[in-house]
Parts: structure tokens; C-alpha cells; sequence
């Protein structure tokens, strides 16, 4: 899977293979990922009444921003190694990190997806509760969601980073160097959208640090920005047509 997966991103990419397939270390963070995900599955449990079966249903949309932004971590990961096949110790010890910071991510991520896609409710054993969060705390919870966003990705910063200080020993050319270095940058670049969030949730009144969520809504934005740049700018270098 992870060879399908990254094999219609390399159409399009710059840098070639140097792993085909999955190592000890990538099985390994498989194997976190799928149980990351049962952390945020709807329910392991079969609904007893359609009642039962209309509140389960009910959290189907926080469950499927859950699992997408899951799946963009896992899929980040699979890339990078796909591209770049380091095992080396910082490698090792940067990925032990983010699968570790993944593991805890899922619940903040959980709880929040929930405060927004359901009417701050949730069934446990069959009983509708609600959910437990003072007025005062939802900054909190944008600071906790916040800060492991960023962490993850600055920790992608990172193993591109060691990437890049490993370019002779990889024999990355010049041109996949500079894309290296482009995705190195925008992963710092979304890790410091993480950051920017954070502020204003700190700088906001309580009962409006939840709007401080709207600053991810830049994501898109700068990915788009930055990719249109350093690819004008990689054409122009490399001499290669638009």
C-alpha cells in the first residue's frame, strides 16, 4: 500500500526513488498509525436500535476529518521515505518522535472534531452525554491542538532537513535538492501556521479563542503560494519548460 500510495505522488515529483519497498522501521510506524486509527473510529461497537444507529452515524463527519488529517500525516511519511530511504539514527529518532506525538495528537483532534461536526454530544453505552468543556478551556484546547500540529510538522522540517545534509551521500542532484529544500520549507511554513494559531488563541477573549481555528485556512494558501514560486523559480534555475 505504501508503494501504491507514493507511486502516483512520484509521477509528478522531481525526486526518484531510493526505497521500493517498506522497511522494519516503516512497518513498525504502520502499525502505530492502525492503531492511532482505531483511537478515532466511530464506534467498535454495533448499534442495538436504529436510535443507536442515528447518534453513531452522527459523528461520521468528525470521524472523517479525523482519519483525513491521519491520513496526510501517514502519507508524509510514507513519501519521505519512499523518496529518500534513510534509516539512519536521526532519521530513526525523529520518526519514533512523530509517531509518538501522533498517538497523543489523536485525542485533542478527536475531542475537537467532535465540538464541531456533532451538538457537543457523544454516546457512551448506549447513553447520549455531553460533552465535558468549560468556557475557559476551549483556548486550551486550541493551545493543545495547536502545538501537535506543529511539532508534527516541524518534525518533517527536520527529516527533510537531515535529508538534505545527507545530499552527497544520497546522491541527490541539484534539482532534487531544491526540491528537497521546498518541502522542507513548507513543512516549516506549517508548522508556524501551528504557531501563529496558538497566538491569537492566547491574544483572543475565551469565548472567542475558538475562532483562532480559522488561521489553518492559510494552509492552502501558502502551500499554493510557495509550490507557484519555487517552481517558477526551479524552471528558471534548471532551464526547464513551463
Amino acid at each position: 500500500m505504501r508503494a501504491k500510495a507514493a507511486a502516483h505522488i512520484n509521477k509528478k515529483s522531481v525526486i526518484k526513488w531510493r526505497s521500493h519497498e517498506p522497511s522494519r522501521l516503516e512497518t513498525f510506524s504502520d502499525a502505530v498509525f492502525a492503531f492511532a486509527l482505531t483511537l478515532i473510529i466511530v464506534s467498535i461497537e454495533v448499534p442495538h436500535s436504529f436510535d443507536d444507529l442515528f447518534e453513531t452515524m452522527k459523528g461520521t463527519l468528525s470521524f472523517a476529518a479525523c482519519f483525513a488529517m491521519l491520513f496526510l500525516i501517514w502519507n508524509s511519511q510514507n513519501v519521505f521515505f519512499r523518496r529518500y530511504g534513510l534509516s539512519d539514527n536521526t532519521t530513526v529518532v525523529l520518526n519514533a518522535i512523530l509517531l509518538f506525538v501522533v498517538l497523543v495528537y489523536v485525542y485533542p483532534m478527536k475531542f475537537l472534531a467532535l465540538l464541531l461536526f456533532t451538538n457537543h454530544t457523544y454516546m457512551h453505552d448506549g447513553q447520549i452525554l455531553q460533552m465535558g468543556i468549560k468556557e475557559g478551556q476551549s483556548t486550551s484546547l486550541m493551545l493543545i491542538y495547536g502545538l501537535g500540529y506543529s511539532v508534527i510538522y516541524a518534525l518533517f522540517y527536520l527529516m527533510y532537513l537531515n535529508a538534505q545534509r545527507q545530499a552527497k551521500h544520497l546522491e541527490l542532484t541539484p534539482r532534487e535538492q531544491f526540491e528537497t529544500k521546498t518541502i522542507s520549507s513548507i513543512n516549516l511554513i506549517s508548522a508556524l501556521i501551528g504557531v501563529l494559531a496558538m497566538i491569537i488563541a492566547l491574544l483572543l477573549p475565551t469565548k472567542t479563542s475558538g475562532l483562532s481555528g480559522f488561521v489553518y485556512f492559510l494552509i492552502p494558501i501558502c502551500y499554493s503560494f510557495w509550490f507557484s514560486y519555487r517552481g517558477k523559480k526551479g524552471r528558471e534555475k534548471f532551464a526547464q519548460p513551463a
